[in-house]
């Protein structure tokens, strides 16, 4: 056995993988992709044939010591060219030159998508340390445990609560500043706190939501609002059930933004003639809004409540910073990063939330594909 399948074989198997599949398609890429653009005919095809021919059964064998092995790969090189060869003659060829192209995208994408995915779906059936198999053992864990089924069930009410709440605001801000006066500057203002991290957000909304003892000065804007008019100070963050939509405004304010600009372009974007042909037929503006608009945009909405769901459902940056998953705000994403010591569990907190996730893709999968057929 030769030093690289020795440094292989010590490696965890979870990183085997990757290394195999990526260098098989890497390697494959660039030889078929200096095949395909090379002549089909005369002595620089000739050269180009016969030194990969040789070279890539010599690499193998001096890699991997087997003189089968580069026997095989001779005979599936001479194939390749065989197949070439046919198809140049048939007037064909860009199949190979395609894989070209692509192996190299290919390759990042199994290193950074599958194999993440592939991984994370076989560690949620072992044990902390990846050593041994224990079934469902950890999705026992996080469904027999109280605090992990309510981190499922504020996700779940955080992908219905939140997407619904920045579109429908979204949309009424774009309709309402749609011509105005000062447009720009006004979805100027909405658009901002999108270029605020989820950190900075949180921070900002903590001041808002401070509380201090009765007989302490209030910095918290809310709760200085309240002590002017006489009322006692409120814990926000702290009154479960309602501290989970306090969270929640945080992200409904820096979405909001996202949803004003995208659906802002499309409301611009329906025909005027429809409006217009809406209003000769003696309709008023909500049924205009209803009828014409709302069908209009639709493909826009369907984006902008994916994007945002998606988002709701790995929040994990305000949850962390206002308070840690403490007094019943605990979700998914944060789960996952409190079981960091034990993979195994993480892995299948990770798993449930790409169950979640998987219906919203297939939905938008299924609307994009009709849109196409529409068109």
């Amino acid at each position: 056995m030769s030093g690289f399948l020795k440094w292989l074989a010590g490696l965890n198997p979870f990183a085997q993988i990757p290394l195999v599949i990526g260098a098989f398609l890497l390697v494959a890429g660039i030889l078929i992709f200096f095949i395909e653009i090379a002549p089909r005919t005369g002595r620089r095809y000739t050269v180009i044939r016969a030194l990969v021919c040789v070279l890539a059964p010599v690499t193998v064998f001096l890699l991997l010591g087997s003189i089968w092995l580069a026997a095989v790969v001779a005979a599936v090189l001479g194939g390749v060219f065989f197949l070439l060869d046919y198809r140049a003659r048939a007037g064909a060829g860009y199949l190979f030159q395609l894989i070209g192209f692509l192996s190299p995208a290919m390759f990042l994408l199994a290193i950074g998508l599958v194999y993440p995915t592939v991984a994370t779906f076989f560690k949620a059936f072992m044990n902390a340390r990846g050593s041994r198999f224990v079934g469902f053992e950890n999705f026992v864990f996080v469904f027999g445990q109280e605090a992990n089924r309510v981190a499922i069930i504020n996700t779940v009410i955080w992908v219905l609560v939140v997407p619904a709440f920045s579109t429908a605001v979204g949309l009424a801000y774009a309709v309402f500043v749609d011509k105005a006066r000062g447009e720009k500057f006004l979805k100027a203002l909405v658009f901002m706190p999108m270029a605020i991290s989820f950190v900075g957000a949180s921070i900002i909304w903590k001041f808002v939501y401070d509380a201090n003892q009765v007989d302490q000065p209030q910095i918290g804007l809310l709760n200085g609002i309240i002590t002017f008019f006489g009322g006692q100070p409120i814990d926000f963050i702290n009154i479960a059930p309602w501290n989970n939509l306090f969270l929640m405004v945080i992200l409904i304010w820096v979405q909001t933004g996202f949803a004003m600009v995208v659906l802002s372009a499309a409301i611009k974007g329906v025909p005027a003639e429809q409006m217009e042909a809406a209003q000769l037929d003696g309709t008023n503006a909500w049924q205009r809004f209803t009828n014409v608009t709302v069908p209009g945009i639709r493909s826009s909405l369907i984006v902008v409540l994916t994007t945002i769901s998606i988002a709701s459902l790995k929040v994990f940056d305000i949850v962390q910073t206002m308070t840690g998953g403490s007094n019943g705000t605990n979700v998914l994403a944060n789960a996952v990063y409190a079981q960091k010591l034990e993979e195994g569990r993480a892995s299948a907190f990770a798993v449930i939330l790409f169950l979640l996730v998987l219906p919203i893709i297939i939905y938008n999968v299924r609307q994009m594909r009709l849109q196409k057929e529409i068109r």
